[in-house]
């Protein structure tokens, strides 16, 4: 489902940050997944998925990786004509980078009840204090992005009840 706001080319990114968010969960990171694109063109020019556990980096966020990527594809940390796209409401972190990349648009798969900045805790992309805002779109493929967390912590629930060493660290 396109939330409002959001293009078919939204849905089709989110559906790409969607499978890296499935990548993520396949190495025992929290599944999320972001793609940054060049909003007139379509052009991609970053992606992430999370990466905390293995690079041992509480920064490793699929957004920090994404918006990191488009930067370097840019040359120019200011990403005003760009669309990040992500399954997961950013948490205080990756707002303030959203923010501070100047980033032109924000679209987001589900809310994020216990570190979500954009809606649900705090709205930092839209404070008028802040130098840049930017107005979110959510809900794009919102319970497909929600189910894909779902399943994850399920998975890792089940693992930790029954002493699995795998459990891992989410």
């Amino acid at each position: 489902m396109i939330g409002a706001g959001a293009s078919e080319l939204d849905e089709a990114m989110m559906r790409r940050a969607l499978e890296l968010a499935g990548r993520a969960a396949d190495e025992g990171e929290v599944p999320v997944g972001c793609v940054v694109y060049e909003t007139a063109t379509g052009r991609v020019l970053g992606e992430g998925a999370n990466r905390r556990e293995r690079d041992a980096d509480p920064s490793a966020h699929a957004e920090m990786i994404a918006i990191r990527a488009a930067a370097a594809a840019l040359g120019d940390w200011r990403l005003n004509g760009c669309t990040l796209v992500v399954t997961l409401e950013p948490c205080p972190m990756c707002a303030g980078a959203i923010v501070n990349a100047r980033l032109g648009r924000l679209v987001y798969g589900c809310r994020d009840p216990k570190a979500g900045c954009v809606d649900t805790l705090h709205e930092l992309t839209r404070d008028a204090r802040f130098n840049h805002r930017v107005e979110p779109i959510e809900g794009v493929l919102g319970e497909e992005c929600a189910e894909v967390l779902r399943a994850f912590f399920r998975g890792l629930r089940a693992r930790q009840k029954n002493g699995g060493a795998d459990a891992g660290g989410a």
